[in-house]
């Protein structure tokens, strides 16, 4: 197992959910986190603690964003007019790394950020190497030509494991995406529930 990976599964185990809903994850097996004190019982959380689980929750299915990346993605959500929390989604959803991820390209959000990292992806026709390239409504997004036979891309765009949402035309012959529009919390197909509400209340607070 890579490092990434076992960081990744980790995630799942910290949390005690299948954040991506992916068939590998530990939490399939066992619902206590990681380390040797992870079978201890877990006592009631406080608010405060709620609330900071739901942050690390959200930052975690994002690829893990450090504190500082999330936490400037959340400031530009609340200077945006409307909702805190639906703002905050739209942004990390417009993400190049997420489209890449949520259009079924790469089989992992992890693997998403790397894939865009080494180049292997096109906005608009032009070379975009940037994970945190933030889209904007009508970009299309391509695999290059030389890495569309790349075996990890082959693999997920016939996995059944997720489904495209429908704020994403995603054409898997021709390995486009387009960015149709951002999306609200409601249309976002998490695994597991997310709560950004809480993560207002985290930071309004802290």
């Amino acid at each position: 197992m890579t490092k990434r990976t076992s960081a990744k599964y980790k995630i799942d185990r910290r949390m005690g959910e299948n954040i991506w809903g992916r068939a590998k994850s530990p939490v399939n097996r066992r619902e206590y986190g990681p380390g040797q004190h992870g079978q201890r019982r877990k006592g009631k959380l406080s608010d405060f603690g709620i609330q900071l689980r739901a942050k690390q929750k959200l930052k975690g299915h994002y690829g893990d964003l450090t504190e500082k990346q999330f936490r400037r993605i959340y400031a530009e959500a609340e200077r945006v007019k409307g909702d805190t929390g639906e703002n905050l989604i739209g942004l990390l959803e417009r993400r190049l790394d997420a489209l890449v991820y949520r259009a079924k390209f790469v089989p992992t959000v992890f693997a998403a950020r790397q894939f865009v990292n080494h180049g292997h992806v096109l906005v608009n026709g032009k070379k975009v190497n940037i994970p945190s390239y933030r889209l904007k409504e009508g970009d299309v997004v391509e695999v290059r030509e030389k890495s569309k036979q790349m075996a990890l891309v082959l693999e997920a765009v016939q996995s059944p494991e997720r489904d495209v949402p429908d704020y994403i035309e995603a054409d898997h012959n021709k390995l486009t995406a387009k960015f149709v529009r951002t999306p609200a919390l409601s249309d976002v197909p998490f695994a597991v529930q997310m709560e950004p509400n809480l993560v207002v209340e985290f930071y309004a607070k802290n």
